[in-house]
């Protein structure tokens, strides 16, 4: 069925930089209310002053249960649901599976599939009521194995496999649950320290991709639900959605 942007609360995790950030100023645009997660406070505070409307900060190390917990609380969805939830926040550390420590890998995939877990399911029992999207946003490392990313493979891996149960328990409830690729190489912090020279060289601005984003939360078109979709083929097919 599908809801105005202009009338949507969104959450965005990992938003204080990058494609975060990038989805926060397009959303900020098209009208909705917004929900900033991120755990660097100063970089949310700035991206904070820049927006126009509705805009609650919220800071938080989502690697940490409890943390997470206390933000859901903050954010309250039970009194004022969430339309669209984001989960962007990501850790990337590439390193030797051998020399991974166990505090990298737990802080990975907590801020992957734990928080992703808490946070869906806070969102979830509104969502069944009156619909919303779910995005889980994954990579090539959800797909297939990389040297150097045990830790980030699983934690997308794990995504991949959550949106695609909650797809399935949301059969007919207007309610879209899917995993989104940026498609193409972004420019963010993150790439800037993991990316090779070859893949700078073709690397766009993550605001480029946001139209997907958009497109995504307003339609709820129910053939997405489930799947992994790209995001630069779809910002191109919808790069001005109404």
């Amino acid at each position: 069925m599908g809801r105005p942007l202009a009338e949507q609360r969104v959450v965005i995790t990992g938003a204080a930089h990058g494609l975060g950030a990038a989805l926060a100023r397009a959303f900020a645009v098209a009208g909705s209310r917004l929900v900033l997660i991120d755990r660097d406070a100063d970089a949310l505070a700035k991206l904070g002053e820049s927006l126009s409307g509705q805009v609650q900060l919220i800071q938080a190390d989502l690697a940490d249960a409890t943390a997470t917990k206390t933000a859901i609380e903050k954010i309250d969805p039970a009194r004022d649901p969430i339309d669209t939830l984001i989960h962007n926040a990501a850790i990337l550390r590439p390193e030797p599976f051998a020399q991974v420590s166990y505090a990298t890998f737990r802080a990975t995939v907590d801020v992957g599939i734990q928080a992703g877990y808490l946070l869906s399911q806070a969102v979830w029992p509104q969502m069944l009521n009156r619909g919303g999207a779910l995005i889980f946003v994954s990579s090539q490392s959800g797909i297939k194995g990389f040297a150097d990313e045990t830790a980030y493979c699983v934690a997308k891996h794990g995504l991949e496999g959550l949106s695609k149960c909650l797809a399935l328990e949301a059969l007919d409830r207007d309610v879209v649950a899917c995993t989104i690729t940026p498609g193409m190489a972004m420019n963010t912090p993150m790439s800037e320290q993991n990316y090779p020279p070859e893949l700078k060289k073709k690397w766009v601005d993550p605001d480029v991709l946001a139209a997907a984003f958009l497109h995504i939360a307003q339609s709820r078109d129910p053939s997405f639900s489930g799947q992994r979709l790209n995001a630069w083929e779809l910002s191109e097919q919808h790069r001005n959605p109404s």
